[in-house]
């Protein structure tokens, strides 16, 4: 009696390496699709809500001021937004004049985070012009709304509230704010949102 014949085992075994590679590709194909609609991450949302300058004054052509700025960064992913230190920057002429550290922090998913940052600045030289123009301020200028993340502007012109305003002087407000973003604990990608706003006391 003869005995059925049995498939070689390198054949059986070749087949299931085939299938089981073709599972694993489903596999990443499926995870590839998710992380680039579902979890994709961008880059987080910096907004200016407010600008306040609480003392200010003008003498010998030079300037001295307190600047408060309230900022609020909302973080789009589906995953918490780790972000390391950062700095808010004030430029006037090209050169800084002022400087806020913003300590680490993070920002869970889909969450706004709210920062106020307030610092003396100390005294710097300006021209006649800008010195006549900040001298016509009798009240510290308060400024609101949202400057968005590709920089803004916003000025009193003529007047405020009232009083005369002479001629305009420019300081610029800059913060910049990098960080990573975990996607379902195995991607990590980086991300850095730019800040850019020009106020103008004219």
């Amino acid at each position: 009696m003869s005995k059925p014949n049995r498939p070689p085992s390198g054949r059986t075994n070749l087949a299931s390496c085939v299938v089981a590679t073709i599972f694993l590709i489903f596999i990443v194909i499926v995870v590839l699709i998710v992380f680039f609609t579902v979890f994709k991450p961008k880059e987080p949302k910096i907004s200016v809500t407010s600008v306040q300058l609480p003392s200010f004054s003008v003498g010998n052509n030079s300037v001295n001021f307190t600047f408060s700025q309230y900022v609020s960064v909302r973080n789009p992913n589906k995953a918490a937004f780790s972000h390391y230190d950062s700095t808010i920057q004030l430029i006037y002429s090209g050169s800084q004049v002022g400087f806020m550290f913003i300590p680490a922090g993070k920002i869970d998913a889909g969450q706004t985070k709210y920062m106020a940052a307030t610092f003396a600045v100390q005294s710097f030289p300006i021209s006649s012009a800008a010195a006549a123009g900040a001298s016509a301020l009798v009240a510290p200028p308060a400024f609101g709304g949202d400057f968005g993340g590709g920089g803004g502007g916003v000025g009193i012109g003529g007047t405020n509230n009232g009083y005369r305003v002479g001629p305009t002087m420019e300081i610029e407000s800059r913060m910049e704010m990098a960080g990573r973003v975990r996607v379902l604990n195995f991607f990590t990608h980086h991300v850095k949102a730019n800040l850019g706003a020009e106020l103008k006391l004219q």
